[in-house]
């Protein structure tokens, strides 16, 4: 473990303080959208290191306020297409009560 550690940091490739190559992931907080960084292989499970580092430099001021409405444009087309989703369902259930409604009549009589 500690031999590949040595050679992962003589590669360039960053090592946590776990001495774990550590993984790359991407921001998507309001503050830094879209932002890479290296942070501890074991976040999100027991016992992760504290190990953080920026990849990307800070991005032009505009640049979050761009990204952001980007963003929310995105999901507010995800929750339009959900609504649409929604409302075709419940208009198939209703044809399809209507149908049986109509089907049910016709037996009586």
């Amino acid at each position: 473990m500690e031999n590949s550690s040595v050679t992962s940091h003589l590669l360039g490739e960053p090592v946590c303080y776990c001495g774990q190559i550590s993984a790359t992931r991407t921001s998507w907080t309001k503050n830094n959208p879209g932002r890479r960084f290296q942070g501890c292989t074991l976040y999100g499970r027991l016992d992760p290191c504290d190990y953080f580092s920026w990849i990307d430099p800070p991005p032009h001021p505009r640049y979050k306020i761009v990204i952001n409405g980007l963003l929310r444009k995105s999901n507010n087309n995800e929750n339009g297409k959900m609504k649409t989703r929604r409302l075709v369902k419940l208009n198939q259930i209703a044809l399809g009560c209507i149908v049986l409604g109509v089907l049910i009549h016709k037996c009586v009589i």
